[in-house]
């Protein structure tokens, strides 16, 4: 759980590399659904869980687009 939970962190930070505001959001989401869930003791609902942290890792990865402006009608 540790592991995933750092992971999720380290993806945030180069995912949102630059954009504060994102940062912020992203740090504030993780850090609480872990703490909604902290107390879960089924077996299966935590496998559940960390399935669900596992593919927002991957779509945050591979899917999240930071587009930045270039010029004034440029991104």
């Amino acid at each position: 759980v540790l592991k995933l939970f750092k992971l999720l962190h380290r993806t945030r930070q180069e995912v949102f590399k630059n954009d504060a505001r994102a940062l912020e959001a992203a740090r504030q989401k993780i850090n609480e659904e872990f703490k909604n869930n902290q107390g879960e003791t089924s077996e299966e609902k935590i496998n559940e869980l960390l399935k669900i942290a596992s593919d927002v890792e991957v779509i945050l990865r591979t899917s999240v687009i930071q587009a930045v402006h270039t010029d004034s009608d440029k991104i």
